[in-house]
């Protein structure tokens, strides 16, 4: 009876002490992760030995393979014109063509393109009657496609004039044979509303550390960008194009590739300028967006981890992080809840000193999310584009505090979406935000 009494004892001891555990990684979880970013990035910079940041030659013409940028629009009357115009006249490439994939639109799209195809005889377009999304379009246009590269150009997106020249040194040597895709760099081009400024460091912070992080770690990334990416076709065909159904066709696309044994590329050296939303109502249906995607790659790829673990090891640290986010997103939001709940009630009930002490403790964790959060953006801004960006420094306080309660609370409200989508319930059509031309 007596030892019966302390096994009990010794095991709701260790139930407590894991529970402890986890609810404190839980708690860390978004300080070690600042950190651990950080650190990747400088091991990227300063350890990662393959990397060809500005190791890139001008390929002659006659050994140029050929590319095909593939524009998906759906009522782009505001920007398609420019981006096309871009494309043709600026580029620094001579065996390519653009494709436009004219997916359902209303405007004067496709009136704008068939006047561009009098002047541009390398500018060919596909009419799809009903718009069914990006990742519907894009699989329609790798059939029309001569190049046996595809760039993924978004219509508010045009890359550096190089961009081309400097994609393909990526596929061009004996050890790139396994490369998939490379991304490029993103850059913001609307940055004169506030959003617009603070998503400026988001988006070096998300490119700048956590892409290098991932590369210098095992050669693995989250997500592609869907604004600007060139992709191998043969590695297209071998996972059976985008799939049609996500939220993200880029992250899925991504996932997909490195579940093959591809590899993914990420090239900072080769910048993209595309338009941002600058409303807090676009800003959040984006996130909504981004938020279901990584739910529904999570979902997709958590048996073939669990049930193959050693022939999906280069991908655990991608598929940990992706595991430990979610469950953080929840814990987050839940202990949120919880947490202004009984702050209300000491307050009503009179309970200052518990009112303090909550905001002390709560003030505290901030003050460590904020520094770590500060290191990331501080690395991410010296390191990308060689600290031209350090003037956006002022607006990265505004990015941590309301992107970061933003994201986890869009991964709760997009789980259930995400999960009907897995049970063959989702669509990947989505309204773009509203455009704005770039040289205004």
């Amino acid at each position: 009876m007596f030892d019966f009494f302390i096994d009990s004892i010794l095991k709701a001891t260790l139930g407590k002490t894991i529970l402890n555990v986890l609810l404190l990684i839980l708690c860390l979880y978004p300080v070690v992760g600042s950190f651990f970013w950080f650190a990747g990035a400088l091991s990227y910079r300063f350890l990662k030995t393959n990397k060809r940041d500005d190791d890139w030659e001008a390929i002659p013409v006659d050994q140029q393979p050929m590319i095909t940028i593939m524009i998906p629009a759906h009522n782009e009357e505001v920007m398609i014109e420019e981006t096309i115009t871009y494309l043709f006249d600026q580029l620094n490439y001579e065996n390519f063509e653009v494709l436009v994939m004219n997916d359902g639109s209303t405007d004067k799209t496709a009136a704008i393109i068939h006047r561009l195809q009098k002047t541009y005889p390398r500018l060919r377009t596909v009419e799809i009657l009903k718009n069914k999304g990006k990742a519907h379009a894009f699989n329609i246009g790798m059939y029309f496609a001569k190049g046996e590269y595809i760039l993924s150009n978004d219509a508010d997106t045009i890359p550096e004039p190089d961009a081309l020249m400097k994609y393909m040194n990526f596929f061009r040597r004996e050890r790139d044979m396994n490369t998939s895709a490379v991304t490029a760099n993103m850059d913001v081009q609307n940055r004169t509303t506030l959003l617009g400024k603070s998503q400026t460091v988001e988006f070096t912070s998300i490119v700048g550390v956590i892409k290098r992080s991932q590369t210098a770690v095992n050669d693995s990334m989250y997500a592609y960008s869907g604004a600007n990416t060139m992709y191998k076709k043969d590695f297209l065909i071998d996972v059976g194009g985008f799939r049609q159904n996500r939220a993200t066709e880029d992250i899925s696309i991504a996932w997909d590739h490195q579940m093959i044994g591809a590899v993914p590329r990420f090239a900072p050296n080769i910048i993209f300028h595309m338009n941002v939303p600058e409303t807090i109502k676009d800003l959040y249906h984006q996130r909504k967006r981004w938020a279901q995607g990584g739910t529904e790659v999570w979902l997709t790829n958590i048996w073939k981890f669990l049930r193959h673990p050693v022939e999906h090891r280069y991908q655990w640290s991608m598929f940990l992080d992706s595991t430990l986010s979610i469950i953080w997103s929840f814990f987050f939001t839940i202990t949120s809840f919880l947490f202004i709940g009984l702050m209300l009630y000491f307050l009503f009930t009179g309970d200052f000193e518990r009112v303090m002490h909550g905001i002390l403790i709560s003030f505290i964790f901030v003050t460590f999310e904020m520094f770590a959060g500060f290191m990331q953006l501080l690395a991410a801004l010296l390191l990308d584009h060689h600290g031209a960006k350090m003037k956006y420094l002022f607006f990265a306080p505004l990015y941590m505090l309301f992107y970061w309660m933003v994201n986890p609370i869009t991964v709760v409200m997009t789980f259930i979406p995400a999960l009907k989508t897995i049970l063959g319930f989702g669509s990947g059509t989505w309204v773009s935000p509203k455009r704005q031309s770039m040289k205004k």
